[in-house]
């Protein structure tokens, strides 16, 4: 009975660690990029995940994975090469304006725009022109980081410390807006002494402006995600606002802590 007992012992600590090892198996098999394992992404039901090669690197890819009705994730379309900010990475909070780092975290996509008309987004879109800019003029802390539809005579923000978006036809031809260092929308209000967006509720005008998804140019960025035009396309006419989507952006090793 003895020697039943021990052989019985002994199986179950063989069935035991095999349960172990296979738990850590399937737990390893799950990268760390992928939703389950993200932990700011709250209610969103589609998630654009963008993993930079290192701190330092103006190389990434970008993945779009979707919630299905039983709680779990799949990916929508394959890994898309992505290049980000020349000078690599940064944590959103420690960011500076034009240090050519893209922030690291977790944003909301809730708009886009375009020298082009919209393509079949179901996001806000607003169809840009020759005369549009966006302010990075961190002088005026209540334009800053907000869309202008146009430079009137009476604007308090100065367009050499904002970017005109037609000076960037091909990367501007389609974009979507991050939410990183925004005004709440809610404050966004239009000041028609000035004709010019204005909030009551200021973005950190140290932390820099227009961090957009957009189309490839020559390489890297000043601190945006750039993709392929194709690939930018088809992630603009997936994204659903009634799934909240959210874009988690940091290098690899860092993914799983933003």
């Amino acid at each position: 009975m003895r020697r039943m007992a021990a052989a019985g012992l002994a199986i179950g600590a063989v069935l035991l660690g095999l349960g172990v090892v296979r738990a850590l198996s399937a737990e390893a098999a799950v990268p760390p990029y992928h939703p389950s394992r993200l932990r700011n992404i709250g209610d969103s039901g589609q998630v654009v995940v963008v993993t930079g090669n290192a701190r330092t690197s103006s190389y990434a890819t970008l993945r779009t994975y979707q919630k299905n009705s039983g709680g779990s994730w799949s990916q929508k379309f394959a890994g898309m090469p992505a290049r980000n900010g020349y000078a690599g990475w940064e944590w959103a909070t420690r960011r500076v304006q034009d240090t050519g780092t893209t922030p690291m975290g977790t944003f909301r996509i809730t708009s886009a725009f375009g020298l082009k008309a919209d393509p079949g987004t179901r996001v806000t879109y607003t169809h840009a022109d020759s005369g549009d800019y966006w302010v990075g003029d961190n002088r005026d802390p209540k334009t800053y980081n907000l869309f202008q539809p146009w430079a009137s005579g009476t604007r308090t923000w100065r367009k050499g410390e904002s970017e005109r978006l037609a000076d960037y036809p091909k990367q501007y031809e389609y974009a979507a807006v991050i939410d990183f260092n925004r005004p709440w929308g809610s404050t966004i209000r239009w000041d028609a002494p000035h004709s010019q967006y204005v909030t009551s509720r200021p973005a950190n005008v140290r932390r820099g402006s227009a961090i957009f998804l957009h189309v490839n140019g020559a390489g890297s960025t000043a601190g945006c995600v750039s993709l392929r035009r194709a690939d930018l396309l088809a992630v603009l006419r997936w994204l659903d606002p009634a799934k909240t989507p959210r874009i988690v952006m940091a290098p690899l090793a860092d993914i799983g802590r933003v």
